[in-house]
């Protein structure tokens, strides 16, 4: 082990095991099925044992949901009905957050100082969904003729399934499930088998809001069986799904059949281009925090930099100067920046991707190995960096997912687009120069649905997130967040009876 800062086990009790259960109708429900046990990454002890939900749990969520929306009990509300109610959850939220956190920490490796920032960061995602349910509004059109007058109205789109991932299990959540709320839709949420705790938790504060039964349904378990039925049932009328790009392309497959939308946010090998003109010291720790927030299992990774030949050396020589003081260890420590991967097989995933590089002919500046934390075990790796990187490598183009970055270097801003976009993914890119010529340029070439200047994963509920290419289709957050689940419908009035008879009478 390289010099690192690592944080030993803190010894800290740890609470019972959840029980967790299906969420239908209001109800807490048991399944038919077996239950799914999850081990702590970093403590490896038992956090909660859930409901594994078979097919007839999953269709009996979309009864619970098709009724709800079909009756009104939601969608037929005012905006500000519905919004009175988002707005309570948020606040219930707020009032819950140490509590939604130690078990998100739990479920998830992930520091509790990061987690306890989803969570509260969650609320405030319920709010701005809150005020965008008073402001649904279509168009009219009143120049067609004296005796013609048009409006378009936007409606809610009816069923939504919510797929939610292990990584990011509330905050995921929280980009979709209030804005598809707003909207007036009714829903069924499947999260992650390993992190489904939050959720589950959710639906009790969804109670106390005031939320009528129905209008959210939660049911755990796998994606093979749960996840199936939820893209492929012909009385679910939208899929919103964040995962791997496989799953994502299996999802729009399986949709197809009934022609249902599908809102996908899925993988990236997102870039840093760092120009000699950068400030290199914030650009160096901006990197940092990309490689290693939440162990590089991040959609929105800064997986790779591309920076200028003429400062590479010194560059990279920043970034593991700074990758050693970044604090690798126990996740109920305040102190800790990173923590455990999230499974085992995940920590050999990473490990034969940086294999696999060495055997390319990459060499690892740092790390490139697992790491283990006194007191916890070994699911934890190491901070890497690879360089002598190609971009035909496998490495410099498939999503690793683990707290390893790849360095390229570039001699013209010419080279440094076609870099970026040499890619199947176009989620997110990042630039530094003070040169806002050379930002524009480059932001405006770049292929990624969300392009950083001098800065790196700064987010605001306000600003629409989405991905291009094979990232993924469709939009979070923002107005456009709120528009993936409307439905558009155009209704054609004529003043008086002033129409032509198409038949000529007697």
């Amino acid at each position: 082990m390289q010099d690192l800062t690592i944080i030993a086990a803190t010894g800290t009790a740890l609470p019972a095991p959840r029980q967790n259960r299906h969420y239908i109708a209001g109800a807490w429900v048991d399944s038919a099925g077996d239950t799914i046990d999850r081990l702590s990454p970093a403590h490896g002890v038992l956090v909660s044992r859930s409901a594994d939900g078979t097919a007839a749990d999953a269709e009996a969520a979309i009864a619970a949901a098709r009724a709800a929306f079909d009756d009104g009990r939601w969608s037929r509300l005012s905006g500000r009905a519905r919004a009175a109610v988002l707005l309570r959850v948020a606040d219930l939220i707020e009032a819950n957050v140490d509590d939604f956190a130690l078990i998100e920490t739990l479920e998830t490796g992930k520091p509790i100082s990061q987690a306890r920032g989803e969570v509260a960061g969650a609320a405030d995602l319920w709010r701005y969904a809150a005020a965008l349910a008073r402001t649904v509004q279509g168009d009219s059109h009143n120049a067609l003729g004296e005796d013609m007058l048009a409006v378009v109205l936007k409606e809610p789109i009816g069923v939504v399934s919510i797929i939610t991932p292990w990584n990011f299990p509330f905050w995921i959540l929280g980009q979709k499930l209030p804005f598809a709320l707003a909207a007036g839709c009714t829903c069924v949420v499947k999260p992650s088998e390993m992190t489904p705790s939050t959720t589950v938790m959710l639906c009790d504060l969804l109670a106390q809001a005031g939320l009528p039964a129905g209008v959210v349904n939660v049911v755990l378990g796998y994606g093979q069986t749960v996840g199936a039925v939820l893209t492929a049932h012909s009385q679910v009328d939208m899929v919103t799904f964040t995962g791997s790009t496989a799953v994502g392309k299996q999802i729009t497959r399986t949709a197809g059949d009934t022609l249902k939308k599908v809102a996908l946010e899925l993988g990236g090998k997102n870039p840093q281009v760092i120009f000699p003109d950068a400030d290199l010291a914030s650009a160096a720790d901006a990197v940092t925090f990309g490689t290693y927030f939440n162990a590089g299992q991040c959609c929105n990774a800064g997986s790779r930099i591309i920076v200028h030949e003429d400062i590479a050396d010194d560059f990279v020589a920043r970034v593991v100067a700074l990758s050693r003081r970044v604090a690798f260890g126990d996740p109920l420590d305040p102190a800790t920046q990173v923590g455990a991967i999230v499974t085992p097989e995940h920590a050999a995933k990473i490990d034969a991707a940086v294999q696999a590089a060495v055997a390319e002919g990459a060499s690892v500046v740092l790390g490139g190995a697992a790491l283990a934390v006194p007191g916890l075990g070994p699911q934890f790796y190491q901070p890497s960096v690879i360089r002598g990187v190609t971009p035909g490598m496998a490495i410099a183009r498939d999503e690793v997912f683990g707290p390893v970055l790849t360095v390229l270097t570039f001699r013209t801003l010419d080279e440094a687009i076609a870099l970026t976009n040499d890619a199947t993914y176009g989620l997110s890119a990042g630039v530094w120069s003070e040169n806002i010529h050379t930002c524009l340029a480059f932001a405006r070439a770049a292929q990624a649905g969300t392009v950083w200047t001098n800065t790196w994963m700064d987010g605001f509920p306000e600003v629409t997130f989405g991905g291009m290419k094979q990232s993924g289709q469709g939009r979070e957050l923002g107005r456009y967040g709120l528009e993936e689940f409307l439905e558009v419908k155009s209704l054609v009035m004529r003043v008086g009876r002033t129409r032509t008879p198409w038949v000529n009478g007697p």
